[in-house]
């Protein structure tokens, strides 16, 4: 109970030493609470345990799907991988659905509520008083529809009407209420908060951040590059509508690829005033190794298949440069975490086509990553570099053990924090070292606040920005 002191609380469930984390949470329907204990064994694995009546009872779920709501009694799961049972056969990235007195039970019966398709996939489940709402990411557009249950148990779905271009977070969707927000934002236009009404499905505008660019001077465009194993994998280009596709245009070209993470359409003041107004172009990558296309594009450049996410993002400088909208010696690259190693892959694997690299508290040495803060957690994602037979393909693309002192290189601008508890500023420490005592030209900024994002405030913010801007102005116009 709350206020009862720790040594005389009772323990209801200890986790092993080696799994991830533990926690205890609880999830509502209209009426009843009902109290979840979850064993995470690795960053995508774990056990689910209901407490109910002072017992711990194991629920019959794959290790690997993911709670995702409570609803009328039932229990709503997002599967990772294709479930085979006597009720069926269900598909990766499908939400399934059971009675939670079945589950406790142990004797479930999976029912499908939606699944993805060829291009569609599940991006946010929420549930209202009276209906589930599914934010789908189509080809990475947002559309959100509503689903409810008719007299004879089938789901019936009405779309809620908002622009397909732009993305849509659901927001402060209570199961005792059927009124939700919903917030709606575009490369173009600023983020905009929404009322929505379960029932009805009559979104009103409450209050939008003014523009702070001229956004009427540009157009958004989604292309498709051919990946080097065929995969057609999409990505946004914004740009001026009068652009000239001669080749000489200033691009910048986004990426992250990593732990199912969809990078999706979003207003950017900063990237506006300080990137699209001085000439550039704009490019965000939605490569494998995201979440824009379900589990299977996250799974696909998993560990062994990591190299996928680089060749996707290979190809995507490569059909920009066939377009003529840039070249080898006008385009720059930029990401961070993650991104920032996918970052410091590119410029190893590639230098020949990019002139400019912004690599952002980035993952570099992946023979130790696993030894420094939260990196153990991540070897679910790259596997461990411990065991000699995954070290092999870890090490084909780690960027610190793959430079080369004889190879030309862009010059790179890394940016790290001293106060990073995420990935260790080590990283970054490290390959800057290496790369001068090879000789080869860097530029390198630590600032000593800001944890992971790499700044405090909004002034260290914008000083690490106006860097960065001024750096790929000056190696890519």
């Amino acid at each position: 109970q709350r206020g009862t002191a720790l040594e005389q609380a009772k323990p209801i469930f200890t986790g092993d030493k080696t799994s991830v984390a533990v926690s205890g949470w609880v999830l509502f329907d209209d009426k009843t609470p009902l109290s979840l204990v979850t064993e995470a064994h690795t960053f995508y694995t774990a056990s689910q345990y209901v407490y109910q009546d002072g017992k711990l009872i194991g629920l019959p779920l794959p290790q690997d799907a993911e709670i995702k709501g409570y609803f009328k009694g039932k229990l709503f799961i997002e599967l990772k991988s294709d479930l085979t049972n006597k009720d069926g056969n269900f598909k990766q990235g499908a939400v399934v659905y059971a009675d939670v007195a079945d589950l406790i039970a142990q004797k479930a019966k999976f029912s499908l509520f939606v699944s993805p398709t060829q291009t569609a996939s599940i991006a946010q489940l929420s549930f209202s008083k009276s209906a589930i709402f599914v934010n789908w990411l189509d080809n990475v557009k947002s559309k959100l529809v509503r689903y409810e249950q008719d007299e004879k148990g089938a789901w019936q779905s009405t779309q809620v009407p908002f622009e397909a271009n732009g993305a849509l977070t659901v927001m402060d969707v209570e199961q005792d209420s059927d009124d939700f927000f919903v917030n709606y934002t575009s490369f173009l236009e600023p983020s905009s908060l929404y009322t929505v009404n379960a029932k009805t499905l009559n979104p009103k505008k409450i209050k939008g951040m003014p523009q702070q660019f001229a956004a009427d001077k540009f157009k958004t465009e989604q292309y498709f590059a051919t990946s080097k194993d065929g995969t057609k994998v999409p990505y946004f280009v914004v740009m001026a509508k009068d652009l000239k596709l001669d080749g000489t245009n200033p691009t910048l070209l986004y990426g992250y690829g990593g732990f199912e993470v969809s990078l999706r359409p979003s207003y950017s003041a900063t990237i506006g005033k300080n990137w699209l107004e001085q000439g550039g172009v704009y490019v965000l990558s939605n490569i494998r190794g995201g979440g824009e296309y379900g589990p299977a594009w996250h799974q696909a450049a998993l560990k062994q298949n990591r190299h996928k996410a680089y060749e996707d993002f290979e190809a995507i400088a490569e059909d920009l440069i066939a377009r003529k909208i840039t070249s080898s010696k006008h385009l720059g690259i930029q990401g961070g975490s993650n991104g920032g190693l996918l970052m410091g892959a590119a410029f190893t694997r590639r230098p020949d086509l990019y002139n400019a690299v912004v690599c952002q508290v980035p993952l570099l040495d992946m023979f130790r990553f696993n030894k420094l803060l939260a990196g153990a957690s991540w070897m679910g994602e790259y596997g461990n570099p411990d065991i000699p037979e995954e070290w092999a393909y870890i090490k084909t693309y780690s960027p610190y053990h793959n430079l080369h002192k004889d190879v030309h290189y862009p010059k790179v601008f890394f940016t790290t924090s001293t106060r990073d508890d995420r990935v260790h500023p080590g990283h970054a420490r490290k390959m800057v070292a290496k790369m001068k005592d090879m000789g080869i030209d860097v530029l390198y900024y630590e600032n000593i606040e800001g944890g992971h994002a790499g700044a405090a405030d909004n002034n260290q913010a914008a000083e690490l920005n106006s860097m960065a801007f001024a750096y790929l102005l000056q190696q890519l116009r």
